[in-house]
């Protein structure tokens, strides 16, 4: 199989054709292994490739399936995993060189329900280390390069998924986010990142940064090949406290194409302040679609959204420092410069921060819960700005000149701290053909509408039919 052929094919298209028997598992793994072969030095999309045991699974498949038998909806599949889920007998680094040799003894839960559902795991994807991050410049395995262009950022914390996925050195990935470590590298990789709700995906045997945070969550070239991963994803663990015991609807029956009197709502103040004029054009060409295809605009207020940084900044720190404490103090000169610095900074914070900051969290959910009994999504930028380029330390927002982090975090950790489903896909190009990216989301446990909303507007414009040439 050449790239140009190999480049045609979405996670679900594969997966079809594979049933199909049009092609094998081997025929698919070794053209993908081929492309991480060849591109991996220059992106930095893996830090781990796993090869043998890849084509191994892959023959495995090929002969259940000349048995008369599949694994699920993912057989034969090449899917990667960011490197902070824990794989057995491969190891799992976090993108750092504190677990360097670390080795775990069982695979993480949902790793092992994808490998359940059949999927080929070619190799662990390069990341931010320790996911405390957004641009996956990771100092011990190298900067992870945007696929449009090597000289742009990105993202991260899930950089080298998001590369993998755009650049079909797989067809999936399993990313992680804890303030948009997913929706951050899908929209400047150009392709499509799924949070779902807090406790809807188990996170046992997931390296942590924020356990009150953190989601496990899919990454594709389309919606419909998230919506087929988050079933595989989604389900109880009995054995993680935070997993919710909801029922899993099937995520695919979601993809009506429709929205007809679908109620979209707007938060203009906020989310829409000082956008970079590319990103608001294409926002509002996004709009006008929706429009078209028969959803109703309805202009809403999230007051609280301009609290998300604080409020994040005070969870976030001293939980992840709770994680990394014995870690400082033992191998805190394996740590790069600036995670072990932002790390640090969680042991100055008080308790009384942390409780206020919960507080104000609460108030924000309650916020969110009202707003939704009068629309069923809420669509923003994913990112305010445009891809930085790696050297980019600040960016112009409107009159304002702020840390790319900062910038890059400002629409998607709002979800984070709430909880609620949020998806990130393409909703246009800049001038330079960098991708830009619409964010969508919707009530807790609703990830179906979240889906349907972004498949009717996806399969519209069509923005997924462009690939990066590389």
């Amino acid at each position: 199989m050449n790239d140009a052929d190999l480049k045609k094919l979405t996670l679900a298209s594969a997966a079809r054709r594979i049933r199909r028997k049009e092609i094998s598992a081997v025929e698919l793994t070794a053209a993908v292994l081929q492309r991480i072969a060849r591109l991996n030095d220059r992106t930095r999309a893996f830090i781990t490739v796993t090869a043998d045991r890849a084509l191994a699974r892959a023959h495995a498949a090929d002969r259940e399936l000349l048995n008369g038998a599949t694994a699920g909806p993912l057989h034969g599949v090449p899917l990667s995993l960011k490197d902070l889920y824990d794989t057995k007998g491969v190891r799992t680094t976090a993108g750092s060189k504190v677990f360097a040799d670390r080795i775990p003894n069982e695979d993480g839960f949902v790793v092992q329900k994808i490998q359940d559902a059949g999927a080929v795991v070619p190799g662990k994807n390069n990341l931010h280390e320790f996911a405390y991050g957004v641009t996956t410049v990771n100092p011990h395995y190298g900067t992870a390069r945007n696929p449009w262009n090597p000289d742009y950022l990105c993202g991260g914390s899930s950089g080298g998924s998001g590369v993998a996925v755009a650049l079909s050195m797989g067809f999936g990935s399993l990313g992680s986010y804890t303030g948009g470590s997913i929706r951050i590298p899908a929209s400047l990789c150009g392709v499509v990142g799924l949070k779902p709700t807090y406790g809807r995906c188990s996170l046992r045997g997931v390296v942590p940064l924020s356990w009150s945070l953190d989601h496990p969550g899919p990454m594709g070239q389309t919606v419909e090949d998230v919506a087929l991963m988050l079933g595989v994803m989604a389900g109880y663990d009995a054995a993680d406290p935070f997993c919710q015991d909801k029922p899993v609807p099937s995520y695919l029956d979601a993809l009506t194409g429709s929205v007809k009197g679908l109620r979209i709502g707007l938060p203009r103040s906020y989310f829409f302040d000082g956008l970079a004029p590319e990103v608001d054009a294409a926002l509002n060409a996004a709009l006008k679609t929706y429009e078209r295809l028969g959803a109703d605009i309805v202009d809403i207020d999230l007051k609280t959204a301009g609290l998300q940084r604080g409020v994040w900044s005070q969870i976030a720190s001293p939980e992840a420092y709770a994680y990394h404490e014995e870690y400082l103090s033992k191998q805190g000169d394996r740590y790069g410069a600036d995670v072990r610095g932002r790390l640090e900074i969680g042991r100055l914070l008080l308790s009384i921060d942390y409780v206020r900051a919960q507080r104000v969290r609460t108030v924000m959910k309650e916020e969110c819960r009202k707003v939704f009994e009068s629309v069923d999504v809420i669509v923003t930028p994913s990112l305010p700005v445009t891809p930085p380029r790696i050297d980019q330390t600040t960016v112009q927002r409107g009159s304002v000149t702020e840390p790319t982090g900062v910038a890059l975090t400002r629409c998607t950790r709002h979800f984070n701290v709430t909880g609620l489903p949020a998806i990130s896909l393409t909703c246009g190009f800049t001038r330079d053909g960098l991708p830009i990216g619409m964010q969508i989301a919707g009530r807790a446990f609703d990830e179906a509408v979240v889906l349907r909303a972004a498949h009717a507007y996806e399969q519209d414009a069509k923005w997924f039919e462009r690939r990066p040439e590389m």
